[in-house]
C-alpha cells in the first residue's frame, strides 16, 4: 500500500510542475509576440505569482487529500492485515488441531496394534502351553499303557506258569488215578474172593439163598459206592470251585478297582432354598391361589412348614420333582409369582426338559464310547435318570453295569464294546414302562428292535431276569455285573415289610427240608445258616443238603445279589468230672 501512496504523490507533483511550465511558456510566447512594456511584465509576474500561489494552494490541497487518502488506505491496509493475521492464526490453529488429532489417531492405532500384538503373543503362548500339556498328557498315557502292558505280560507269565502247574497236577492226578485203578482192580479181585467166602458163610449161617445174599451184598456195596462217589465229587467240586472262584474274584476285583461309581439314591422329596422366609407367603399367594396353581400344573405337593428358608417338593415321580424344582427356582429368582407367570414358567421348563433329557442320553453314550447307537434311543436313555429301582437311580445303575461288564470282558478277551452296550440298554424298558404298563423287559425288547439293536442286547434284556437262557458270553458278564451293582452296599433300599417277608420266606424254605433242626437268616438276608441233626444226616448228606437248599432258593425267591447257604453239623459229647 505504501508504493501506491508514493505513486499518487509523484503524480500530483508531475501535474503541478506541468501546469507551472504551461503558464510560464504561455507568458514567454506572449512576450515575444507582442513585446509589451515593462509594466506589463510586472503584471504578468504578478499574475504568475497568483497563478503559482493558486497552484501551490491546489497542490497543498491535493497533497492534503493525498495524505488523508494515504492515511485512509493505511487504515484499510492495517484492518486487512489484521483480518489476514486472524485468518492465518485461525488456519494455523485449525492445522494444529488437525495435526494433534492425526497424532492422537496415529497414537491410538499404534496402541491398538501394540495390544493386538500382545494378544497375539499371549494367544500363541497359551497355544504353546496347551500343546505342552497335551504332550505331557500323551506321555502320561504312554506310561500308563506301558504299565498296563507290563501288568498283562506279568499276568500272561503267571497264567503260563499256572498252566504248567496245572499240567503237572493233571499228570500227577492221572498217575494217581492209574494207581488207584490198579488198586481198585486188585481190591475188586480181593472183594470177589471175599464175596465168595461171604456168600458161603452167609448161606451157612443164615441159611440164605444165593439170590438173597447177592441182594444184601449189592445193597451194602451200593451204599458204600454212593458215599465214596459223594466224597470224590465233593473233593473234585471243591477243587474246581476254588480255582474258578479264585479266577472270578480276581477278574471282578480288577474290574471293580478300576471303577469308582457315584452312589445316587433317590427319595421322594426335594428341597429348595429360599432367599428369605417372606417368599413362603408369596409362593402360597392370596387365599392359596399360587400354590394350588403350581401343584396342579406340576403334579407335585409343596410342603411349606416352619423350617426356615426351605420349601419341600414331594412326589414319587423324579421327573415331576425336577420340573417343579427348576420352575420354582426360576420363579424365586424372577420374583414375579402369580398364576399366569407360574403357568408360563412351568410350560417353558417342560419344553426345555425334553431337550435336557435327550442331551443327557447322548452324553452317556459318548462317555461309554458308544457312538453308533441310534440317536432315537438318546431320549429313553436320558429318561432313565428320572427312574428308580429300590430307590437306586436306573441310569447310574445301567452305567455302572456297562462299565463293570466292559472291564470284565476286556480281562477275558471278549467284545468289551458290546458288553458295555448290552449293560447300558439292559433296563431301557424302565424308561417308559410306568407309562405304557407291562414288563420292562418286553418294552425294552420292542424299543431295541425298533432302533435296530443287535441280538446280544436283546438277549441281555431277557436273560438278566432269567426269562431266556444266556446265548453270548458278554451277556453272562452283563448279568453278573447287574447282580454286583444291585448287591453293592447302599445301592438299593426296600421297605421294612418287604424285607421281613423275604427273610421269613427264606427261613421257611430251609426248614421244609428233612433233618433241619433250625435255620437263621443273617447279614440282611444274604446268608442263611442251617443247623442239622447229626443223628439224621451224615457229613455227605449235609453237603448234598446245601446244594438242594441253594437250588430251591434260586427257583422260588427273587433277591438282589446272592445268598450264601451254610450247613452246620456237629456232635457234642459232654461229661462232668466229679
Amino acid at each position: 500500500m505504501s508504493i501506491e501512496v508514493l505513486l499518487m504523490v509523484l503524480l500530483v507533483a508531475s501535474v503541478f510542475s506541468g501546469l507551472v511550465g504551461f503558464f510560464l511558456s504561455k507568458l514567454l510566447r506572449k512576450e515575444e509576440s507582442q513585446r509589451v512594456p515593462q509594466v506589463d511584465l510586472e503584471k504578468v509576474e504578478l499574475e504568475a505569482k497568483h497563478i503559482l500561489q493558486r497552484a501551490q494552494a491546489q497542490a497543498e490541497k491535493i497533497r492534503q487529500d493525498a495524505k488523508e487518502e494515504t492515511e485512509r488506505l493505511i487504515g484499510i491496509t492495517k484492518e486487512e492485515a489484521e483480518r489476514y493475521r486472524k485468518l492465518a492464526k485461525e488456519e494455523a490453529e485449525s492445522l494444529l488441531l488437525r495435526a494433534k488429532e492425526e497424532a492422537h489417531r496415529i497414537k491410538e492405532e499404534a496402541e491398538k496394534r501394540r495390544r493386538e500384538t500382545e494378544d497375539f503373543i499371549a494367544e500363541k503362548r497359551a497355544e504353546l502351553q496347551k500343546l505342552e500339556q497335551s504332550l505331557i498328557q500323551k506321555e502320561h498315557q504312554l506310561e500308563r499303557r506301558l504299565e498296563v502292558l507290563e501288568r498283562r505280560e506279568e499276568e500272561l507269565y503267571r497264567r503260563e506258569k499256572d498252566t504248567r502247574e496245572t499240567e503237572r497236577q493233571l499228570e500227577r492226578l492221572q498217575r494217581e488215578l492209574e494207581e488207584r485203578l490198579n488198586g481198585i482192580l486188585q481190591k475188586e479181585k480181593e472183594v470177589e474172593s471175599l464175596r465168595q467166602k461171604e456168600i458161603l458163610e452167609l448161606q451157612r449161617i443164615a441159611s440164605m439163598s444165593m439170590e438173597e445174599a447177592r441182594a444184601e451184598v449189592l445193597k451194602r456195596a451200593e451204599e458204600e459206592a454212593r458215599i465214596d462217589a459223594i466224597r470224590v465229587m465233593k473233593r473234585i467240586e471243591e477243587e474246581a470251585k476254588e480255582k474258578a472262584e479264585f479266577e472270578a474274584k480276581r477278574i471282578i476285583t480288577t474290574a471293580i478297582q478300576r471303577l469308582s461309581p457315584e452312589i445316587a439314591i433317590n427319595y421322594t422329596t426335594t428341597t429348595v432354598e429360599l432367599p428369605s422366609n417372606e417368599f413362603k407367603g408369596r409362593i402360597i399367594g392370596r387365599e392359596g391361589r399360587n400354590i394350588r396353581t403350581f401343584e396342579l400344573l406340576t403334579g407335585v405337593d409343596l410342603i411349606i412348614d416352619d423350617t426356615p428358608d426351605v420349601v419341600t417338593i414331594s412326589s414319587f415321580d423324579p421327573l415331576r420333582r425336577e420340573i417343579a424344582k427348576e420352575a420354582l427356582q426360576i420363579l424365586i429368582d424372577d420374583g414375579r409369582i402369580h398364576p399366569a407367570r407360574i403357568e408360563e414358567v412351568v410350560n417353558q421348563v417342560k419344553k426345555e426338559m425334553d431337550e435336557k433329557i435327550r442331551k443327557m442320553g447322548e452324553e452317556t453314550c459318548t462317555e461309554l464310547g458308544l457312538y453308533d447307537i441310534n440317536p432315537g434311543l438318546y431320549y429313553y436313555i436320558g429318561k432313565l435318570y428320572f427312574r428308580t429301582s429300590y430307590s437306586q437311580n436306573v441310569l447310574l445303575h445301567s452305567k455302572e453295569v456297562a462299565y463293570i461288564a466292559g472291564l470284565m470282558a476286556g480281562e477275558l478277551g471278549l467284545d468289551a464294546k458290546m458288553a458295555r452296550r448290552a449293560g447300558l440298554l439292559h433296563d431301557i424298558g424302565k424308561s417308559i414302562s410306568h407309562e405304557l404298563g407291562g414288563s420292562h423287559t418286553d418294552i425294552g425288547i420292542e424299543l431295541c428292535k425298533k432302533y435296530g439293536e443287535p441280538d446280544p442286547v436283546l438277549n441281555a434284556i431277557k436273560a438278566h431276569h432269567n426269562e431266556e437262557p444266556v446265548r453270548y458270553p458278554e451277556v453272562a458278564l452283563v448279568c453278573a455285573a447287574d447282580a454286583l451293582s444291585a448287591a453293592r452296599p447302599g445301592a438299593r433300599r426296600e421297605s421294612l415289610e418287604t424285607y421281613l417277608k423275604r427273610l421269613e420266606k427264606l427261613e421257611n424254605i430251609v426248614k421244609s427240608f428233612k433233618g433241619v433242626a433250625n435255620a437263621y437268616a443273617v447279614q440282611a438276608g444274604r446268608e442263611v445258616r442251617i443247623i442239622v441233626n447229626p443223628e439224621e444226616l451224615s457229613d455227605e448228606e449235609a453237603y448234598v443238603l446245601s446244594k438242594e437248599v441253594a437250588r430251591k432258593i434260586e427257583e422260588e425267591m427273587e433277591y438282589p445279589g446272592q445268598i450264601k447257604v451254610v450247613v452246620i453239623r456237629e456232635t457234642r459229647h459232654v461229661e462232668y468230672a466229679k
